[in-house]
């Protein structure tokens, strides 16, 4: 087959091959210039599947890139969100295993991130463990990286008083007490907040 003609898309990223079959692709500007690929150029099945296959790496590459620039991520979360946006398997694990070949793949420095972050939302050590399980830090670096959670007075006493009215009953102590035990503050940290500010909740 021949190819017609390699077109721009709406991406700087990607481009578009067509064929004279009506068969078009579109891949990422790199692979052109790897392959050498040019308008004009007569195509075999075999060097086609080659293309798909360099693409596809590419590809898995390029998203990866993009993935760990945006935020700290374990080495099994971007596998796992490389699949979920479309790239193969076989694709994800190499596009990890060359990121992780250059260093740019830290699941110690992942773990430290989501720390901070779930610390700078206010929540309680629970919670933030519940985060680096479904990042897929693995539980070998949690007491490491929960080492630097500041004590929860500070992010309670914030909440109680973003939340608390001037004369709070029961019924409101409860539906607060309960928000930061979602947030994964533990009882008797939250018990120490109310009483710092005065206040109990009769328990049951």
């Amino acid at each position: 087959m021949r190819l017609e003609k390699i077109e721009a898309t709406g991406s700087r990223e990607r481009v578009k091959l067509c064929f004279d079959d009506e068969i078009s692709l579109r891949i990422p500007v790199t692979v052109v210039a790897d392959l050498g690929l040019s308008a004009g150029m007569t195509v075999t099945e075999e060097e086609l599947d080659h293309i798909r296959e360099c693409a596809g790496q590419a590809s898995a590459k390029l998203r990866a890139v993009r993935i760990i620039a945006a935020s700290g991520v374990s080495e099994r979360e971007l596998r796992r969100r490389l699949v979920q946006k479309g790239e193969s398997p076989d694709h994800a694990d190499r596009a990890v295993e060359w990121l992780s070949d250059l260093n740019l793949l830290d699941d110690r420095e992942a773990a430290r991130q989501i720390v901070e972050r779930g610390a700078a939302k206010g929540y309680g050590r629970a919670r933030i463990r519940q985060m680096l399980y479904e990042k897929g830090i693995g539980r070998d670096l949690w007491d490491e990286a929960l080492s630097n959670l500041p004590e929860p007075d500070g992010a309670i006493d914030c909440y109680l008083s973003a939340h608390l009215s001037r004369e709070p009953d029961q019924k409101e102590l409860k539906k607060i007490t309960d928000a930061l035990l979602r947030r994964g503050h533990c009882w008797e940290d939250i018990r120490a907040g109310l009483r710092r500010h005065r206040l109990s909740i009769e328990e049951e």
